[in-house]
């Protein structure tokens, strides 16, 4: 199939399909005499693994690493696959916990400021952004 049936087919773009490749995700296709990318069955179930891995937050390069486990899984063990996995898991857990202090930071922020129509140079949220210990981590 050529890359724009293909790209419809994972609801991605011909550019993203073209990056992938580019990256070594993506097996490069057979040309036809043509000089078209004559992509076939595997590359959609490949491009379905991305999507996948892409969807529950891995990284292009986890990804690469997850398809290399994935094309010699004789060589490879699931330990290895749990190991990467578990990673990701504990930095999902930081980003969480990092954006939770954020929102604790905001609405202290919002629930300090009087919100009128004074001027900016009262402004609650101003000074305290100002003054470095203004701010509870």
């Amino acid at each position: 199939m050529r890359i724009s049936e293909l790209a419809k087919k994972v609801d991605m773009s011909p550019d993203t399909l073209r990056y992938y490749e580019q990256q070594g995700l993506l097996q490069p296709p057979n040309r036809t005499a043509a000089g078209y990318r004559d992509y076939t069955h595997a590359h959609l179930a490949q491009l379905n693994f991305i999507r996948r891995a892409k969807d529950v937050g891995f990284s292009l390069q986890e990804i690469s690493e997850l398809l290399k486990i994935n094309f010699e899984k004789q060589q490879h063990s699931c330990h290895e696959v749990k190991q990467l996995t578990l990673r990701k898991k504990a930095l999902v857990a930081e980003r969480i916990a990092e954006l939770q202090r954020f929102y604790a930071s905001l609405s202290q922020l919002a629930e300090q400021c009087c919100g009128t129509e004074l001027p900016a140079e009262h402004c609650s949220i101003l000074t305290a952004l100002e003054d470095v210990d203004g701010l509870t981590n």
